[in-house]
């Protein structure tokens, strides 16, 4: 044991910072609020001012602010590891000090990014700062921002300096984290930062993770921790599959993707500073997703909705995160769209949903009567005889060009959509007891040179239920519409 006690373990939450939307600053309240949210769900201690706390778009004044609130909020309940990395030695020397006269437990250095020193600068970097401060210091690995790594041989030199407690990787490189177990675990605590690899790294001896998934998923975490710490090796990875898809996605959408499940868990956090923004950073058929997986693993609540059609009133069970009207009327004509995936697999589905004796009525008939060549509609069916409800017909945006091109569009695209009707039937976004009174009008689109069948599976489905979901609850919004266009003023003139 070196000069510090304290060896960081368990579970810990890279805070996000919340800010308020029309300018930017931070939001207190909402902090607190979030500090408090987190301790309660079981968390092992706090990582404020981190890469998903949005560090480098806050001023040095802003970040010891935000520290400041976190460590009065938490009042010694767990432990507080600060974020105090910048570009260069004196600038995190200042930032550490400032950071030890607050009151956190340790903090946490990213290395040094923009200009990029190789291993002697590394190495002096970190041992300069230690012998200037004076607390507990957590190294911090994470090439993807930084552009750089800290090389194994680099820690396994530091650890032998006695400020030095843990290690923080957020390569996604499970080669390299085994390299720090085998080398420095048993003298400071090795943390996974790479939240697909939390099993695996935990399984392999890791003492911990500090995760921005933790602000969202902290208890699943923490499940996992404890089957891994009891032995329960197959409960841990029963657990871990069920929770990869969103930690991927989360991994791929940084703080804005966290910010965004927390709000629609109802723990308010506003969103994140620019340019990181909705249509971008995270894409609006994303969003959707991260709706999908909050609903499967019951973090969002399902409420009880009445559908509306003709004289009938139906009630319903639906997930509802804020924008989801009380009672879903007036099915005369209902338009949703949605893009998923790229370059040749992407899927583009634009539907109409609308009551049999209206205007989407009328266009199920004539898409059947009178097809556009090259165009034909197609009954979407499960399975031989065996009709989808509500009644729903497929048309190709694409003019069809030959039986392979048919193959594609038909084959795959119309099992995903079949499959997406039947699905939001099963989950109640559209009434069951409704289904001989509504139809469906779908408009796919499927690349010519599309080649990869199950992908255009795959994005055809979760299109067409992210379509069908937009129709029912009547989203963009015109709020989310002049947000939208305040996020989409760039022209793509090169985009492809």
């Amino acid at each position: 044991m070196g000069k510090f006690d304290f060896r960081p373990t368990g579970v810990m939450p890279a805070l996000v910072t919340p800010f308020n939307k029309e300018d930017e600053s931070i939001n207190e309240e909402n902090l607190r609020n979030l500090v408090n949210y987190l301790i309660e769900q079981g968390v092992t201690g706090l990582v404020p001012v981190g890469t998903t706390g949005e560090f480098v778009n806050m001023t040095f004044e802003e970040r010891l602010r935000v520290i400041e609130i976190v460590v009065d909020e938490t009042n010694g309940r767990v432990p507080v590891i600060a974020g105090t990395g910048e570009t260069g030695t004196k600038l995190v020397i200042d930032a550490t000090k400032a950071a030890t006269d607050i009151g956190v437990d340790a903090c946490i250095i990213v290395t040094p990014y923009y200009l990029k020193p190789k291993a002697k600068g590394l190495y002096d970097h970190y041992f300069t700062i230690a012998e200037k401060t004076d607390i507990p210091l957590v190294l911090y690995n994470i090439p993807a921002c930084t552009g750089l790594e800290l090389p194994w041989t680099v820690v396994e030199d530091l650890v032998d300096t006695e400020n030095f407690i843990a290690i923080k990787d957020s390569s996604g490189d499970y080669k390299y984290f085994s390299a720090l177990l085998e080398k420095v675990s048993d003298k400071i605590s090795v943390l996974i930062g790479w939240d697909e690899n939390v099993l695996g790294a935990l399984a392999g001896g890791a003492a911990g993770c500090i995760l921005g998934s933790a602000n969202v998923i902290p208890k699943i975490w923490l499940e996992i921790y404890e089957h891994v710490k009891n032995n329960r090796l197959k409960e841990a990875q029963t657990l871990q599959k069920k929770v990869q898809k969103l930690a991927r996605m989360l991994i791929n959408s940084g703080a804005l993707g966290a910010k965004e499940c927390l709000n629609m868990m109802g723990v308010p956090v506003g969103t994140t500073r620019r340019p990181i923004i909705i249509g971008d950073t995270l894409s609006y058929e994303l969003q959707d997703e991260f709706r999908v997986e909050l609903e499967k693993l019951g973090l969002i609540e399902k409420k009880e909705i009445k559908f509306e059609i003709g004289e009938k009133e139906l009630t319903s069970r639906f997930y509802a995160v804020g924008v989801t009207p009380q009672k879903i009327s007036d099915f005369s004509l209902k338009v949703g769209e949605s893009l998923v995936g790229n370059r040749a697999e992407l899927a583009h589905i634009d539907l109409l949903i609308g009551s049999k004796d209206g205007p989407v009525g009328d266009a199920y008939a004539r898409a059947l009567t009178h097809p556009a060549k090259g165009r034909e509609g197609l009954q979407v069916i499960l399975e031989p005889n065996m009709q989808v409800k509500p009644a729903t017909i497929m048309i190709p945006t694409v003019k069809v060009t030959s039986l392979r091109h048919a193959s594609l569009t038909y084959g795959p695209a119309q099992a995903a959509v079949a499959k997406a009707v039947m699905k939001c039937v099963e989950d109640g976004i559209l009434p069951k007891e409704a289904a001989e009174d509504i139809l469906i009008v779908v408009n796919v689109f499927v690349h010519p040179s599309a080649s990869a069948r199950k992908r255009v599976f795959i994005n055809n489905y979760k299109a067409t239920r992210n379509a069908i979901r937009k129709a029912m609850e009547g989203l963009p919004t015109v709020d989310d519409a002049i947000q939208n266009s305040e996020n989409a003023r760039h022209p793509f003139r090169n985009d492809p």
